[in-house]
């Protein structure tokens, strides 16, 4: 899988652009400021219909313009396959395959897939929790893209039954007994919702540990002794049952788990006006050896982890058949050497890696293919 064409239409700094890319590696090199990471946001974004930089996609948008499109061609086994977003300052988005417009946007995932290193990747390890949930529920709509679905049949469920709390929080009695009632039908909806999302989680979760401590045990080989040995551990509010590598998670099971956490803590719930049991709440506790990550592992070990992650993410996504674009993005200059070469001798064999750079040297030689210099909003081909 690779792109071979990239166009962009008053997306972020560019009035106009259209790159033409190749299998292999092409990286994008100028100074900062000048527009390399606004190409493979792009270009991430049709993967994943969202932005590794920002939560919205407003600022994706250029300044005075009311909509951004995005075009890419996606060649796959030989086929190709032209994707069209429109980002749109005000309304909702819209998108087009081959030229036929789709019914939602989200049904253009699963035609692009990648695995994107930046510098927020620190986030992975030493952020809140929400940071580590969106990387597994991102990783899931990757290898099935109808979760997006289930995401978000589930957050409609939350913002609803969020109101309703609110609502019981501070009304009268007569009208508190009413949203009592109404929160039931919401609460079974939650369970259901919920239960699928974190069963798909709990098992992707089964399939990424020995990858990530597999990658962990590569990309650390120097590591001090009791620290070398990265885990993941899922924490949630509720019991969760418990499975043998490779057993199918019981959702009947996790149903009935939400249903009585959400009924243990209902009091607390109608005193905070919120939703306290569930997915949204949950938490992936990474360690190192013995030891949780996040307030423990250093700088250098908190980049171990987060490469380990995202190399592993890359193995899993392999093994489905497809490699992912894999998209480097100013992450060299955040490296030291010894992570600079292992992380580009674990890629250099991907189909397609893009890489940006603020300087050529800070490239390895290792991924040595296409230059295009950037500079004040154009785009070059080197040589």
């Amino acid at each position: 899988m690779h792109v071979d064409q990239l166009s962009l239409r008053d997306f972020r700094s560019y009035l106009a652009v259209d790159v033409d890319l190749a299998a292999g590696v092409s990286t994008f090199v100028g100074p900062n400021g000048q527009g390399k990471t606004n190409l493979v946001e792009a270009v991430d974004y049709v993967a994943t219909l969202g932005s590794h930089r920002v939560a919205t996609d407003t600022p994706l948008v250029r300044v005075g313009a009311d909509r951004a499109v995005l075009r890419t061609r996606v060649v796959r086994a030989g086929r190709s396959a032209l994707a069209e977003i429109e980002i749109m300052a005000k309304g909702a988005n819209r998108a087009r395959l081959n030229r036929a417009p789709l019914t939602r946007v989200r049904d253009l995932l699963g035609l692009l897939r990648t695995v994107l290193f930046s510098p927020e990747d620190l986030a992975l390890v030493k952020g809140d929790p929400s940071e580590r949930r969106l990387f597994l529920d991102r990783l899931l709509v990757a290898r099935a893209p109808r979760l997006a679905g289930v995401r978000a049949d589930y957050d409609r469920v939350l913002r609803q039954r969020n109101a309703l709390l609110r609502s019981a929080a501070g009304g009268r009695r007569s009208s508190t007994a009413g949203a009592l009632h109404t929160l039931e039908s919401w609460d079974e909806q939650l369970a259901r919702t919920g239960a699928e999302l974190l069963a798909e989680r709990l098992q992707l979760l089964q399939a990424l540990q020995p990858l990530v401590a597999r990658r962990h045990a590569e990309v650390a080989a120097s590591a001090a002794p009791g620290r070398s040995a990265a885990t993941m551990a899922y924490v949630s509010g509720v019991e969760l049952p418990t499975t043998s590598p490779g057993q199918l998670v019981d959702r009947d099971a996790l149903r009935a788990a939400l249903i009585e956490a959400v009924q243990q803590r209902r009091r607390e719930e109608l005193d905070r006006g919120v939703s306290v049991v569930g997915p949204h709440r949950d938490e992936v506790q990474l360690g190192l050896g013995d030891l949780p990550a996040r307030g423990y592992a250093s700088h250098g070990e908190s980049w171990s982890l987060a490469l380990s992650l995202r190399l592993a993410s890359f193995d899993l996504l392999r093994s489905d058949g497809d490699d992912p674009v894999l998209v480097l993005d100013d992450v060299f200059a955040e490296l030291d050497q010894d992570r600079r070469h292992h992380l580009a001798k674990s890629v250099a064999e991907a189909e397609q890696v893009l890489v940006t750079a603020a300087v050529a040297a800070d490239v390895p030689e290792s991924l040595e293919g296409v230059r295009f210099d950037v500079m004040e909003g154009a785009v070059r081909r080197a040589g």
